[in-house]
């Protein structure tokens, strides 16, 4: 084995293992990448800031276990009791599920239109906020690494001018600050734009994971309306019912 390779190694391993250190790196890169960073961390920010919030709403508000909230669901339509069904699901977690067929419920004494009607209505009205902003994460990815190529060219330009018009005794010094400023702006680019991109495809894969969901289960309870309409003993919805449904 390489010997230099191996102590080249060491030499990282041990810079890697004080954050003081990494920090200063990073400082000192920042400013060697002069102003085309500052594109750049404005994407950063801006990604990383719709990604947590989009985290939570996907992988935290609005989830919820549909197998068994339709196991509890089922029970009081089999038994007819209209009443329990539409307190059930108020009683739940509020998401976009929960919401959707608390609104076909609640339209099931106006007859199976009404409530296909309400259904339809009451998922295009949730779609669009399990949607919002992640669509934003692919155009900051492909901004970051435009902002870093823009750098890229900036650098490149610092240098062919060192070339042409500086004196010899200055084009070393130039001529490495602008290889510097170019490969800094595309390092700091493709870092920014890498994990905006594969975030975008996890939470729109997990977007269309839910609204296929709500798709799947509001088929469900609308042929379970239709087949246990028959032994619905009250179809008035109580002020009760009313009430939780509007929380």
């Amino acid at each position: 084995m390489n010997l230099g390779f191996v102590a080249n190694l060491s030499v990282l391993a041990n810079a890697g293992g004080s954050n003081e250190t990494f920090l200063q790196e990073l400082g000192r890169r920042w400013e060697s990448g002069q102003a085309g960073m500052y594109p750049i961390a404005v994407c950063l920010v801006v990604a990383l800031s719709i990604i947590i919030e989009r985290s939570i709403v996907l992988f935290g508000k609005a989830s919820i276990n549909k197998e068994g909230f339709l196991r509890g669901l089922k029970k009081h339509i089999y038994a007819g009791d209209l009443d329990k069904a539409i307190n059930y699901v108020a009683g739940q977690k509020n998401t976009p599920l929960t919401n959707v067929i608390k609104a076909g419920l609640m339209n099931v004494p106006k007859g199976q239109d009404e409530v296909q009607a309400a259904l339809d209505e009451a998922s295009l009205r949730e779609t669009p906020r399990l949607e919002a902003r992640t669509g934003y994460l692919a155009m900051l990815g492909n901004a970051a690494m435009l902002a870093g190529l823009l750098g890229t060219v900036n650098g490149l330009i610092t240098c062919f001018e060192a070339v042409a018009n500086v004196n010899p005794a200055d084009k070393a010094t130039i001529l490495a600050n602008g290889i510097s400023e170019a490969m800094n702006c595309t390092g700091f680019g493709l870092l920014t734009a890498i994990p905006a991109l594969i975030a975008f495809s996890v939470l729109m894969g997990r977007t269309q994971g839910l609204i296929n969901d709500i798709n799947e289960t509001s088929v469900s309870v609308l042929n379970l309306i239709v087949a246990n309409r028959d032994k619905f003993k009250n179809l008035n919805i109580p002020a009760s019912a009313h009430a939780h449904a509007e929380e």
